[in-house]
């Protein structure tokens, strides 16, 4: 059943934690730090944040006051759509790797697939993964034809694609994709922000575990091997969502979840981004 400290091998041999926290919308300033400092004393290594989240410095003064060893940590950030194409990239990163006070990034990720654009940007990725700049590299928001086009053009394939993904989401077929040519898939919104906690199917499902119906959709993204990373600022949420090693769903109760599949998005459509 694991532990808090589980890690995946991603493709190059780096060892990612098998979950993490999500920063998105946690505001610069005392709440992020105050957000990440409780996450790592619960155990959380994994930290996500992104130049678009305009919190990288607080997410750098939380890890250097933490006293946590560097190397125990995972730390990734991601390139924004206007900052995308090769020289802007490398000039993202830079910026990117400065405010969070860090010599390197464990993994560096194109946030959203903007056409004309994000091969150029996947070329400074490998080229800062060249430099040893960046553990591993991946993208975020990918669909299967995404992917298909960057395999056939790049020399160093994504190690994690990041997108929405939850049970109402369940993306099975890019799982299949991805997992065919071993890129860890990782999950933004795991729990959908909250817009299906009171499902009946999972209320019984986690009743019958003792536990929360968010922990159990956690837990149906371990078992999935899908990396979830969700986001709160509620201390006892933080430790709640945390709370997944101590019990483990049947397979009967893994095929209910998986049916509660709406191809549903709450996020933007990658293939109709505009912003």
């Amino acid at each position: 059943m694991g532990s808090i400290f589980d890690k995946v091998n991603l493709h190059n041999g780096v060892e990612m934690p098998a979950f993490g926290l999500g920063v998105y919308k946690v505001e610069e300033g005392s709440q992020i730090e105050e957000t990440i400092n409780t996450a790592l004393n619960l155990g959380y290594r994994l930290i996500d944040t992104a130049s678009f989240y305009k919190n990288e410095e607080g997410v750098g003064r939380a890890i250097s006051s933490s006293g946590i060893p560097r190397e125990d940590l995972f730390i990734t950030t991601k390139v924004w759509n206007s900052e995308q194409g090769y020289e802007s990239t490398l000039k993202a990163f830079e910026d990117s790797i400065e405010k969070l006070g860090i010599e390197y990034l464990d993994l560096y990720l194109v946030h959203w697939p903007v056409k004309g654009k994000y091969i150029e940007t996947w070329r400074a990725l490998e080229k800062l993964y060249s430099e040893g700049k960046v553990r591993a590299i991946g993208v975020s928001n990918f669909k299967v034809h995404h992917l298909q086009d960057l395999l056939g053009q790049c020399s160093e394939k994504p190690a994690v694609n990041q997108v929405e993904l939850h049970p109402l989401l369940s993306q099975q077929e890019l799982r299949d994709y991805c997992q065919k040519h071993n890129i860890r898939v990782e999950a933004w919104s795991p729990l959908s922000r909250g817009r299906f906690l009171d499902e009946p199917l999972l209320r019984q499902i986690a009743a019958s575990h003792g536990k929360t119906s968010a922990q159990v959709i956690l837990r149906w993204h371990l078992q999935n091997h899908i990396i979830p990373i969700p986001k709160s600022v509620t201390p006892s949420r933080l430790k709640e969502n945390a709370e997944l090693f101590d019990f483990e769903l049947s397979q009967e109760e893994m095929k209910v979840i998986n049916g509660l599949n709406k191809n549903q998005r709450f996020g933007a459509d990658p293939d109709h981004i505009d912003f």
